[in-house]
């Protein structure tokens, strides 16, 4: 067991748009510590972006890039036959306008992190994934890319010469290859903040988890998706952190994790 293990918590913020609001940002800035911004394509818009950066300085928490499909209506969950040009080119304008939120905020970009379809897709897709990590590698800054943890995005951030955070889920099931368990299987979430916590503590202690079928494969993440959409979710990452600094785990920013 590492005792010396360090570990970013992240969240997916700044989804909220126009009237419509979505998630329960103050409360889970105070539990993780790295944000992942909507860059306006899925979720988000300019005065959410501004306000999100904000609150996430004033909470001493650093700042992703969260860009994703051009698909407001579906959440940018629904999966979009973009070609690589596309899926760079919407990826360097989502951070690009980030990058300059940040700047008038006088806060350093730290990474990015896809978005959903985006993400789940061009986690098993070498073409997307490497259009995203050019995007990551122009937009400068030396930014970070975070993506699915035995994923080809380690491949591509390595062939376009960024730094990568693996990133596993707190709350969610793998298989056997790695892969997250689909939504549309039995036991694919995990409900109990107990059952939650003791994985994540694993992955960062001991390099392990155990799959939906009970066996353990090695998998240690450089980051922890915690959700924050409800109550129930803000208690869960609550929870995780404090059995990380109970086992000892020093929970920190990504780019810190990466330094170690």
């Amino acid at each position: 067991m590492d005792s010396m293990a360090k570990i970013d918590l992240n969240s997916d913020l700044g989804e909220s748009f126009g009237a419509w609001k979505m998630g329960m940002d103050r409360e889970v800035l105070a539990h993780v510590t790295s944000a992942n911004v909507a860059c306006g394509f899925h979720a988000g818009d300019p005065v959410v972006m501004v306000k999100t950066v904000k609150a996430a300085r004033e909470a001493g928490v650093a700042v992703g890039a969260h860009p994703g499909y051009p698909d407001l209506v579906g959440f940018g969950r629904r999966n979009m036959a973009c070609s690589p040009d596309e899926v760079y080119a919407d990826c360097l304008v989502q951070i690009g306008s980030l990058l300059a939120v940040c700047r008038a905020a006088a806060v350093a970009l730290q990474h990015v992190k896809p978005h959903g379809a985006l993400y789940n897709q061009a986690a098993k897709s070498e073409p997307l994934a490497g259009a995203i990590a050019c995007a990551v590698k122009d937009a400068g800054e030396g930014l970070i890319l975070m993506g699915l943890a035995n994923s080809l995005f380690e491949a591509a951030a390595g062939k376009a010469g960024v730094p990568f955070a693996a990133e596993a889920f707190a709350d969610r099931s793998y298989q056997a290859d790695g892969s997250l368990t689909p939504r549309s299987q039995p036991n694919a979430v995990i409900h109990d903040p107990e059952v939650a916590a003791a994985r994540v503590v694993r992955m960062a202690t001991e390099g392990v988890v155990e799959t939906a079928e009970g066996k353990l494969i090695h998998f240690r993440p450089h980051s922890i998706c915690l959700h924050g959409d409800n109550p129930e979710a803000v208690a869960l990452a609550a929870r995780i952190k404090r059995a990380l600094l109970e086992a000892g785990v020093t929970v920190t920013p990504i780019q810190e994790v990466l330094s170690a």
